[in-house]
């Protein structure tokens, strides 16, 4: 009788209190412990990783600047330990690619999506966000072009000059000159080229490049690879068609022209390497090759390359907003002139939007 009962409490403590196997949980706290310092040694190792390439490639800036000074304007030929020293931190530099007959688009700009005057000085110091138009000088210094875009700058105080005669088959050196010269003025984070035909969100651009800040080498934007064109005569025509292989062939994966964004260090690299960087005759061509065999991510962010509406609008609503339209028919917005307050309407993310975006 007492072993019935004995057997009886055996069984209802086991159903109650079910054994406990103590080495098993052990181990599985062990497992976790190791999934956590794994996973931390790896944001170390990313972290490490950043540094000795920012430290790199400032040397390596640092050298150049000490060596070379020909493409930067006056004001930033200063020696390479100076650059570093005196440049002002910040989160992103825009530069918006213009030219001298662009007066109606730039003012449709700073109506819209740009701040003006004071605010945009303001962003410059809360936000870490610089923007520019920027623009060279006309094939005779000193004229009335020139004079023209002195005193638009003088009013609105938003260029960045550049020593390099302006026209329309000098974009890739244009972009070239534009991101060594801002790196020399500035030590930003990213570094943004951008068409004065786009409309741009820029609390959006904020957020999406916040994402990747911790990494090393980026190259951000909507990517494509679109056909080689031999034919002579063609818009986007390719002199050196022959480089791509046979007839028909595409290009490389490259960043649409009309906005992209690339780390410090390649925008570094750029600035270092300018007198050996080939370029081809479209400008987002030239771009996609100067980062082909270096070890960078390529990001295909399509937020960059929304169309106007009804596009944006319906991206908003899936909770996609844009950080960028225009229309891929024309290669920016159709008419910008005319449409972009219409576009800024639809399509714009609120003009107190940036303001409340954390970084």
């Amino acid at each position: 009788m007492d072993d019935e009962v004995s057997s009886v409490m055996k069984d209802q403590l086991t159903t109650e209190h079910p054994t406990v196997d103590c080495q098993k949980q052990e181990n599985a706290v062990q497992a976790g412990d190791i999934l956590s310092q794994v996973s931390q040694t790896h944001d170390v190792i990313m972290a490490l990783d950043k540094t000795i390439s920012s430290m790199e490639v400032q040397l390596a800036s640092a050298r150049a600047a000490q060596g070379d000074n020909e493409n930067l304007p006056p004001m930033v030929t200063k020696s390479g330990s100076e650059h570093l020293k005196e440049r002002p931190k910040v989160f992103f530099v825009m530069g918006v690619i213009t030219a001298f007959s662009s007066r109606k688009r730039r003012d449709s700009i700073r109506e819209t999506w740009m701040p003006k005057g004071e605010e945009l000085k303001k962003m410059e110091t809360e936000k870490g966000i610089i923007i520019r138009f920027v623009i060279g000088h006309s094939a005779s210094p000193g004229g009335i072009l020139d004079r023209a875009i002195e005193a638009e700058d003088e009013q609105h105080k938003d260029f960045l000059r550049l020593n390099h005669v302006e026209g329309y088959h000098e974009l890739s050196s244009k972009t070239q000159i534009y991101f060594s010269t801002a790196v020399a003025m500035w030590d930003a984070d990213f570094y943004i080229k951008v068409d004065d035909d786009v409309h741009i969100n820029l609390g959006m651009v904020g957020s999406t490049l916040a994402r990747h800040r911790s990494k090393p080498r980026v190259y951000i934007g909507c990517m494509k690879s679109g056909p080689v064109l031999a034919q002579k005569g063609v818009k986007y025509h390719e002199p050196e068609y022959w480089k791509f292989g046979e007839e028909g062939n595409k290009y490389f994966r490259h960043a649409t022209g009309q906005i992209y964004a690339i780390s410090k260090d390649l925008a570094t690299y750029i600035s270092v390497n300018r007198h050996i960087l080939h370029k081809y005759a479209n400008e987002d061509v030239s771009l996609g090759s100067w980062f082909i065999g270096l070890d960078v991510e390529h990001i295909d962010d399509r937020s960059l390359c929304c169309g106007t509406a009804p596009d944006c609008e319906w991206k908003a609503q899936a909770g996609n907003p844009c950080a960028a339209s225009f229309d891929w028919s024309c290669s920016g917005i159709c008419k910008s002139v005319e449409r972009m307050e219409e576009v800024h309407q639809r399509c714009g993310e609120g003009d107190e939007a940036i303001w409340h975006t954390s970084f």
